[in-house]
């Protein structure tokens, strides 16, 4: 039978100070596809794994400039070209009166465009994931840390990688079943 691939290997360790020390000994070691988990958000630990890019900002804009010009396009359109009704003298594209339609629309895009976007680059929804196999994981939740190291990294070795997180002195090293 084939074994399972492996996803990668996790660290676990005791207190805040002790993971965020080793994210730090990891990211410095050359490591990338790393992630940490922690029973409360811990703003030291997202830098120290080197987790900087944030596309969220970037898709919020996006939708903005799409909303703000669907708004103003639509509005365009219908009073100058498909049903142009001259009332009391005023031109037919006069923009001051198309200000809020188009106002409303680039919030209501860019709200939709942040939870979306903040879903699908977040992954979301994951019913399912590789960490759930490691029976220690389930203390996430209440009073433990772990750090992963992908197999799908490119300086992953499983027999260095675990020495290297041997070094780092966690409580236990396991490995993540795919």
């Amino acid at each position: 039978m084939n074994e399972p691939a492996i996803y990668g290997l996790m660290a676990e360790f005791d207190t805040p100070d002790e993971i965020v020390a080793a994210a730090k000994r990891t990211h410095a070691a050359g490591y990338k596809k790393i992630d940490a988990y922690s029973p409360f958000p811990i703003e030291e630990l997202w830098e120290a794994i080197g987790f900087h890019h944030n596309r969220v900002a970037l898709v919020v804009l996006i939708g903005g400039i799409l909303g703000c010009m669907t708004g103003y396009g639509l509005q365009y359109w219908v009073a100058t070209i498909a049903y142009p009704i001259n009332v009391g003298g005023r031109p037919f594209h006069s923009w001051p009166s198309f200000i809020i339609v188009t106002f409303e629309l680039t919030i209501l895009f860019s709200v939709l465009a942040a939870v979306f976007g903040m879903l699908a680059l977040n992954g979301l929804p994951m019913p399912y994931h590789p960490v759930f196999n490691v029976e220690r994981f389930s203390r996430a939740t209440e009073d433990k840390f772990f750090l992963v190291i992908f197999s799908s990294d490119s300086k992953y070795n499983e027999a260095e990688t675990r020495a290297f997180l041997q070094s780092l002195g966690p409580k236990s090293i396991e490995e993540v079943p795919s």
